[in-house]
């Protein structure tokens, strides 16, 4: 596996780790839908939670979350799109942006309610 792949499953670990923790029911990893994806999605207290997980080894070049483009953003938001046709039971959603840093011990930003236009 590529230094990336591996730095960005271990980011997607971890996350799982951040949101259980905090009472977050894991609904569904990486979930796909032709060529988009969803990190991770979660649900608490009856509302969904899309979330992006962008992971670095350092800040050296700058912060995680960062990469989430206008571009990457329209994207999570169709694959949203499709997985409520999927999922209609879903009324309440929100879209998150986990961002964490590998060295020198693992920190969290977490950005939640983001929309990008």
């Amino acid at each position: 596996m590529s230094k990336h792949l591996h730095i960005g499953k271990q980011g997607e670990d971890l996350a799982v780790d951040f949101f259980c923790s905090r009472g977050y029911q894991i609904v569904e990893r990486n979930w796909r839908y032709r060529h988009w994806e969803i990190d991770l999605v979660f649900s608490k207290n009856k509302m969904l939670h899309f979330v992006e997980v962008k992971t670095k080894s350092s800040d050296k070049f700058g912060f995680p979350e960062e990469a989430v483009t206008r571009s990457k953003f329209r994207f999570l938001l169709a694959a949203a799109d499709e997985y409520l046709i999927q999922h209609s039971q879903w009324k309440r959603i929100q879209f998150d942006i986990l961002s964490i840093v590998l060295q020198p011990i693992p920190t969290y930003f977490l950005l939640e309610d983001v929309y990008i236009q």
